[in-house]
């Protein structure tokens, strides 16, 4: 894993990103809101040049998409107790590999879907080959979050989905802000930009730039940063 620096060079250039903290995003606050005071304490503007970029967990969270467990009401179903009971948990995280993000899994897309890339997954497991299971359950299963120590609370015992529309959400922060504005999933293993605006920005640089996971992980509650070109390398 390469060192978080302020600054990556990408592509002959350089670009700096800014981490910006924000009070804690939860259910029902006003996400632009939060960011726009954030910028403010902090003294940052932003330019038609630069990109705004947030994380999957403050949009979900401001779209009340989490429950914290303990608190929350999410009944969990025999079939999520029994599926999760089979699921390899790795160092990414815990997955669905417990009954309340299995149940989770079984409402965002649906019990068919998740049987069947149960059943797949189980065979293709047998012949050493592994992944199946997130690949045919898709995007909906990948991005559910369960409890993760060192997450800002409530977060830490929290239930989290994927955040709704990332290409509305980008397209409204874009027009709010008057700059890119994109939605991404990045953490120490990887990333995903999941929406971006405008449509045609190039979402494999700004992965390539993010790589690192510039605003990290834990309580540090910088869930938006900002990308900005420091040196056009060569013309």
């Amino acid at each position: 894993m390469q060192t978080k620096t302020p600054v990556i060079a990408v592509e002959k250039k350089e670009w700096l990103r800014i981490p910006v903290k924000t009070r804690l995003i939860l259910r029902g606050d006003d996400l632009a809101d939060a960011i726009e005071e954030g910028l403010s304490q902090a003294g940052l503007t932003l330019s038609s040049e630069d990109t705004l970029f947030v994380s999957e967990k403050a949009v979900g969270g401001s779209q009340g998409r989490y429950f914290v467990l303990g608190e929350d009401e999410l009944n969990v179903r025999p079939l999520a107790r029994l599926l999760s009971k089979h699921v390899t948990r790795t160092p990414a995280g815990i997955g669905l590999g417990m009954p309340e993000t299995m149940e989770c899994a079984l409402r965002e897309c649906g019990v068919i879907r998740i049987l069947f890339a149960a059943v797949v997954g189980g065979i293709t497991r047998l012949f050493g080959r592994r992944g199946d299971f997130y690949r045919i359950a898709g995007s909906c299963a990948r991005s559910i979050d369960g409890p993760t120590n060192g997450t800002i609370p409530p977060f830490n015992n929290a239930v989290s989905l994927a955040p709704l529309d990332p290409e509305g959400v980008s397209e409204a922060l874009s027009k709010r802000f008057s700059c890119t504005a994109a939605v991404v999933d990045v953490n120490d293993i990887g990333g995903n930009i999941l929406g971006c605006f405008p449509l045609n920005k190039d979402r494999s640089l700004l992965l390539e730039i993010l790589q690192d996971n510039p605003l990290g992980q834990g309580t540090a509650q910088t869930p938006a940063g900002i990308i900005r070109l420091v040196s056009p390398g060569d013309s």
